[in-house]
């Protein structure tokens, strides 16, 4: 019965859904808007949409807490005249999701504001930031030189002239957080801020695997051998560039753990036990005073996934240490 009612119904035809799981019917909705320019300019009638400045979005305080306002079409367009934008300016945003009940949500970039208006910068909405900032550096085509289009969900842009199609990319970025059995190693750029350590990272070559970059990478940057590595999570992050990142846990060859940092990549790298780990783990906040002759460092925060990987090795290390 679902099957036929999947191969029979029309293809703007809601009701033909209703017997997938919720799921699928949005990713099918969504889909319907990326590619009919119609029903995405449809769906913009009821959705809801996110502002952004220069890349930031527009939040308001909320009981101590910033939010991110939803505004319908209509008080979009009265806050574009407000900032003395025309309402064309609505074809600029892009598809961003949607909710259970298929209310599609939109993000627009409103570009510079005058001094008067103060809005505090936020890294959420990591996907809106993303494609906001691919279709302000994609305008023109490579290969004609002339301005491409953007379609109405913002999932693509045309050139015109010989129909070429862009599509977003996302650049694969490996980060392992190497260890030796009882201690992880940790590094830091000179770009972190002052006193922060991570997981090393490095984006993949053309023509290798994930599994060739990571021991690429170590052997790179600090001059060590992987022995064996696992797969844990991934996460988008925008920053520079958008960028999949993809983390992985690798242990080193045993005996050979002497590292030899690569200056020209890292300022500095060095193993850390379980305690000291677990204990930056539990800092709020960064930490730079010398305390106790102990090594005074701190790590990513919560929202990285640099952190949920070092989090995990250290949960790891603490129930292997407890008696059986």
């Amino acid at each position: 019965m679902s099957v036929y009612c999947g191969i029979a119904c029309r293809r703007k035809s809601f009701w033909c859904y209703r017997l997938l799981s919720t799921y699928v019917t949005k990713t099918r909705y969504l889909f319907e808007l990326k590619e009919d320019d119609d029903a995405c300019k449809q769906a913009q009638q009821t959705g809801a949409f996110y502002l952004f400045h220069s890349l930031a979005p527009l939040l308001q305080t909320s009981a101590h807490r910033y939010l991110a306002p939803r505004h319908s079409l209509l008080e979009l367009k009265g806050l574009l005249g407000k900032f003395g934008q025309d309402a064309q300016r609505i074809e600029d945003s892009v598809l961003i999701g949607c909710s259970e009940q298929h209310e599609a949500w939109f993000a627009l970039d409103l570009g510079e504001l005058e001094r008067d208006w103060h809005f505090p910068v936020s890294c959420s909405r990591y996907k809106a930031q993303a494609l906001l900032h691919w279709h302000h550096t994609h305008q023109f085509c490579s290969r004609s030189g002339q301005p491409t289009k953007k379609n109405m969900a913002g999932s693509k842009r045309v050139c015109p002239s010989n129909n070429i199609i862009y599509y977003p990319q996302v650049a694969p970025v490996v980060i392992t957080l190497v260890s030796d059995g009882t201690r992880c190693l940790l590094v830091r750029q000179s770009s972190f801020p002052k006193g922060m350590y991570s997981a090393l990272a490095g984006f993949c070559d053309i023509g290798e695997s994930l599994e060739e970059t990571v021991r690429r990478e170590v052997a790179e940057e600090v001059g060590l051998e992987v022995e064996s590595l696992q797969y844990s999570a991934s996460q988008h992050w925008p920053f520079p560039n958008s960028s999949l990142m993809i983390a992985c846990h690798a242990t080193v060859k045993p005996g050979q753990t002497e590292i030899h940092v690569n200056l020209r990549e890292l300022e500095a790298a060095a193993w850390f036990s379980h305690d000291e780990v677990a204990t930056a783990l539990r800092r709020k906040g960064p930490y730079t005073e010398q305390q106790n002759e102990t090594f005074p460092f701190w790590l990513p925060p919560k929202l990285a996934i640099a952190h949920q990987l070092i989090k995990e090795w250290v949960e790891k290390q603490t129930r292997s240490s407890l008696p059986a």
